[in-house]
């Protein structure tokens, strides 16, 4: 495995080893010696699995307590993964970086708390994202930023995107602002 930082501080981009021949592939994930040794979190306590399809965008969801980070990487499929930083004293605050991630060589990413987190689904065929969390689910604590935010301006790769209805009613990025989360 070989970390690489990302423009925003704490994301990192995790390459793994793939091992392919004319049965298929194999790629190593998760291992805790590896990840304690490149100093990555090791305790997770949820697996999550969605499959979404083409030109969807989930996001941008974020929770705050307990603060969870994520270890995410895709099984099928491409997506164009986004994180915001949401963190009020950090010098990336309101920056956000895009990177395409995608089944052919089994990158991941890890988002720290203090980080919103959206994708789109890139191309024709459905994308399959798994993730681990490093602290449970808690709805009451669930927050947001809706995806086409003015000042954000994030330049999502999809045209007529298909958007639930809570993620189109998530708030501002100002509003955000004048209550953040204290990290």
């Amino acid at each position: 495995m070989i970390v690489s930082p990302s423009q925003l501080s704490g994301v990192v981009i995790i390459g793994t080893a793939r091992f392919a021949d004319e049965r298929g592939f194999f790629v190593e994930r998760f291992n805790l010696k590896g990840f304690e040794r490149l100093g990555l979190p090791t305790t997770f306590c949820q697996d999550n699995h969605s499959r979404s399809r083409p030109r969807v965008i989930r996001g941008l969801h974020f929770q705050s307590a307990p603060p969870q980070g994520k270890l995410l990487g895709v099984i099928r499929g491409r997506i164009w993964d986004v994180v915001v930083d949401i963190r009020p004293d950090s010098p990336t605050y309101g920056q956000h970086a895009g990177k395409e991630l995608s089944d052919a060589d089994g990158e991941l990413v890890w988002i720290p708390p203090g980080f919103a987190h959206g994708f789109c689904v890139l191309g024709d065929d459905p994308a399959d994202v798994i993730y681990k969390v490093d602290q449970p689910y808690t709805p009451a604590s669930e927050g947001g930023i809706v995806w086409n935010d003015p000042d954000l301006a994030i330049e999502w790769p999809v045209m007529n995107p298909i958007v639930s209805e809570r993620d189109n009613r998530l708030p501002s990025f100002a509003a955000y602002r004048r209550q953040p989360v204290v990290w």
